[in-house]
This record gives C-alpha cells, sequence and structure tokens, in this order.
C-alpha cells in the first residue's frame, strides 16, 4: 500500500508545527477608566446629533429644493443648470466639513480634564459621590 501524503505550503507547515496560540484576554478597565469612558462616549453621542441633523438637512434638503423649485433647471451658470450644480457641487464639500467639525469636536471631549465633564468622583463600590 501507498502512503498517502499531504501536500502543502512551507507557510502552513509552519504554522500548524507552531500550533494554535491563544490570545490573552485584556484586564478589564479600572472602574475610574471605565467611567470616563462612558462619560466619554455619552458626550460624544450628545455632540453627534447636530452633525447628524446638519448631514440629514443636506443629504434630504438639496434634492428637496430641487423638486420644489422646479424653475431652478431653467437657471443655467456656465450653460449647467442650478439644480445639476447643487447636487454635484454642494453636498461632497458641506459632508467633508462636517466630519471635520464633528471630529474637532469629538476630539475636544477626549482631551478634556478629567472632571470636566461632571464634578463627581466614583467610589471603590461604584458608587458616585458628588465632590
Amino acid at each position: 500500500m501507498t502512503r498517502r501524503v499531504t501536500v502543502m505550503s512551507p507557510q502552513t507547515r509552519l504554522a500548524r508545527a507552531r500550533g494554535h496560540r491563544h490570545h490573552r484576554v485584556p484586564a478589564p478597565a479600572p472602574l475610574l477608566e471605565a467611567d470616563r469612558a462612558r462619560r466619554n462616549y455619552h458626550a460624544q453621542r450628545r455632540r453627534a446629533v447636530p452633525t447628524l441633523t446638519a448631514l440629514f438637512l443636506v443629504l434630504f434638503g438639496i434634492p428637496m429644493l430641487v423638486y420644489l423649485w422646479p424653475g431652478l433647471g431653467d437657471v443655467r451658470v456656465w450653460d449647467i443648470p442650478v439644480s445639476w450644480l447643487a447636487l454635484w457641487l454642494v453636498p461632497y464639500p458641506t459632508f467633508a466639513l462636517l466630519g471635520f467639525w464633528h471630529l474637532r469636536r469629538a476630539e475636544a471631549v477626549e482631551s478634556r480634564p478629567d472632571g470636566a465633564a461632571r464634578s463627581a468622583t466614583v467610589s471603590a463600590f461604584g458608587e458616585t459621590e458628588d465632590c
């Protein structure tokens, strides 16, 4: 009888010879850091509301403007209808500016000192104590 041999690339052979590596689970964050991360998360979500509102206004407002004022198709700039220019030129720079504005606001939340978000400390038992 002939013996069957598995054919594999050198990388696969080396990977199988090493065996499986078990990933270490990171230790949970200390209570104070977890509280600060939670506060940052909620503050950033609150700051995202105006950005999302402006995004939806641009995304749905420009087509609605073109629909409500069909005369914009008759007005031309450089022999191109204004309605086309509004759909081409307004959204993308506006989205870029909104992204930049939102990023700056989100980073400002992370860079503020610990006590700026709320003047409270967390005790060792997870209870909030006002300072």
